[in-house]
């Protein structure tokens, strides 16, 4: 239902809330938002669109934890302060979450500190990402940019240790990683989306990059009880 219904207005500044639903196990979830007023967006344009960080393994976890309860204790105490130390815990809890998640994918953190040094590989960088499942090649990126074809590969390459096509391949077959751990997704639809014409070129790129076929690996990846087999089994064809 619209959350405007629902939404009950803080007092005197507090945070707003939404009490509804009933009958299962209570869950708290805290909502906010985090703006920048910088030019440089090559970073966020590295992150997934969705960020989910468990407590595993994670050593700032106990801290993550304790920062929010002391948050929200801050908010429902409404003094005039409170904003301004809520908005630098902010700032420190997403960088400490953007840490964690550029320690679980190196490759990603390269790339962001190569787009940093250089606002053009950095611009190239946010467009791919961004579009990322377009035909691109070397010579319309080249033109997104305002380079030529050659000085662009050469500077990329250099950034990245990989011409653009390359790693933009190397993106996209982590993106069907991630659909084949997270998601259900037939194999073949999954292929098809991710540019290639063929299951078979798609698991031979695959098996190159990650050791083991996606089937293989789907299944090694899943949790106990099978929940996503149906994905391997599916044969729902991709649209065309």
């Amino acid at each position: 239902m619209p959350a405007d219904q629902l939404i009950q207005e803080g007092s005197a500044g507090g945070m707003a809330r939404i009490v509804h639903g009933g009958g299962g196990e209570r869950t708290q979830m805290l909502c906010g938002f985090l703006g920048s007023a910088t030019e440089n967006v090559c970073l966020a344009a590295l992150l997934p669109e969705a960020l989910k960080l468990g407590s595993e393994d994670w050593p700032a976890a106990p801290w993550i934890e304790t920062t929010f309860r002391f948050a929200v204790q801050e908010s429902a105490r409404g003094q005039a302060d409170s904003c301004e130390a809520l908005a630098r815990l902010a700032e420190l809890l997403f960088l400490e979450a953007v840490r964690r998640y550029f320690t679980l994918h190196p490759r990603s953190q390269e790339a962001a500190l190569a787009g940093m040094r250089d606002n053009l590989v950095g611009r190239a960088l946010m467009v791919m990402h961004k579009r990322l499942y377009e035909p691109w090649t070397t010579e319309a990126l080249a033109r997104q940019i305002g380079l030529s074809r050659s000085s662009f590969a050469e500077r990329f390459t250099r950034a990245l240790g990989d011409p653009p096509m390359r790693y933009l391949a190397h993106r996209r077959l982590e993106q069907a990683s991630l659909r084949l751990r997270d998601t259900a997704d037939a194999i073949n639809r999954i292929a098809y989306e991710a540019g290639y014409e063929s299951d078979s070129a798609f698991s031979r790129a695959f098996r190159r990059m990650y050791g083991a076929p996606p089937a293989t690996w789907r299944r090694n990846m899943a949790p106990p009880g099978g929940e996503r087999e149906a994905g391997d089994r599916a044969t729902q064809s991709p649209p065309r």
